[in-house]
């Protein structure tokens, strides 16, 4: 049931938001709090979210908004949040930063196209890419100089978490067994961990060693930003990291001695009829999974002027 919050356990409701692509949905959570309740990401900007219903049906006022990440479907619609609520907005330090980098700047599509060609996506398939890729920059409205959070911070008696994979500073809020994962571990589904331009040279290896802290932390319950909620977070992280070592195996079984790029080796890990916007995310996966074998001494990157491309050890 979209726009309508509902109670996951005492003191946390889930407040479900519709995407208008991928999962069709983002949650969002209410935390209540001494002084009021915390908002917890704000869904995407591009659907007019009716915040004053939303809020009739919540016992007390939003004091607080804390975005665990800058991608679109949960930092877009937080200017309407703020607006609706009155409530400032805490945003990591290096998240924000990032999206400042990213949904703050016209050069954004130049940069990332000039990334894509560098990585053997033709020209003409690169310009379809950014295009489905950019398509909901409009919408993304995000709070500018937000107050800024860093992991260990306290936000109304929860511990921020750095949590970089999914986006290189994707921060969690944990308390007492409970953690909002934002998209850190997520079920069915797992969440994207590709290599983009200015970002961390190794967010796969980010991504695990946040999955091992979650499996270390061994909260009783996740409540993440899409999918069900994760009632064995310590067991999905290990399942979510032996995803990602077959899809390692794979992506070097592409390989041999004739260099390629990843736009090309991503049609061996994940097929070759994907519209542009998955192939967007595909050329991305299949990257951060090479330079975790290049790191790992199972791949070789090359580069020169022009193009990476990759060969196997």
């Amino acid at each position: 049931m979209f726009s309508v919050p509902v109670e996951v356990e005492p003191g946390i409701l889930r407040l479900t938001l519709p995407l208008p692509t991928g999962p069709k949905h983002v949650h969002a959570y209410f935390l209540r709090g001494d002084d009021g309740w915390t908002l917890v990401d704000t869904g995407l900007g591009l659907m007019e979210t009716p915040w004053e219903e939303i809020l009739a049906g919540i016992d007390g006022p939003v004091v607080r908004i804390f975005i665990t990440h800058m991608h679109p479907d949960h930092v877009g619609g937080a200017q309407a949040a703020a607006r609706a609520t009155g409530a400032p907005v805490l945003q990591g330090r290096v998240d924000y930063a990032q999206c400042e980098r990213v949904w703050g700047t016209d050069d954004w599509p130049e940069r990332i196209a000039e990334w894509f060609l560098r990585n053997g996506v033709p020209a003409e398939r690169a310009q379809e890419m950014i295009e489905s890729g950019h398509v909901f920059a409009d919408f993304v409205q995000y709070v500018r100089d937000p107050a800024l959070v860093d992991p260990g911070d306290d936000v109304d008696g929860w511990r921020v978490l750095a949590t970089p994979g999914h986006a290189d500073g994707h921060l969690c809020l944990y308390r007492e067994g409970v953690l909002i994962a934002g998209d850190s571990i997520l079920t069915p589904i797992t969440p994207a961990v590709g290599l983009y331009p200015k970002s961390r040279p190794d967010p796969l290896g980010d991504y695990v060693e946040s999955l091992l802290l979650i499996a270390d932390l061994a909260p009783r319950v996740s409540y993440g930003g899409h999918g069900a909620t994760v009632t064995e977070p310590g067991a999905r992280a290990h399942e979510i990291i032996g995803h990602h070592d077959e899809r390692l195996d794979r992506t070097e079984a592409a390989l041999d001695a004739a260099p390629r790029g990843g736009y090309e080796i991503s049609h061996a890990v994940f097929g070759r009829d994907l519209p542009a916007i998955q192939r967007r995310f595909a050329v991305a996966e299949t990257l951060s999974h090479l330079e975790r074998l290049v790191l790992l001494g199972r791949a070789v990157r090359n580069e020169d002027d022009r193009s990476v491309t990759y060969t196997s050890a």
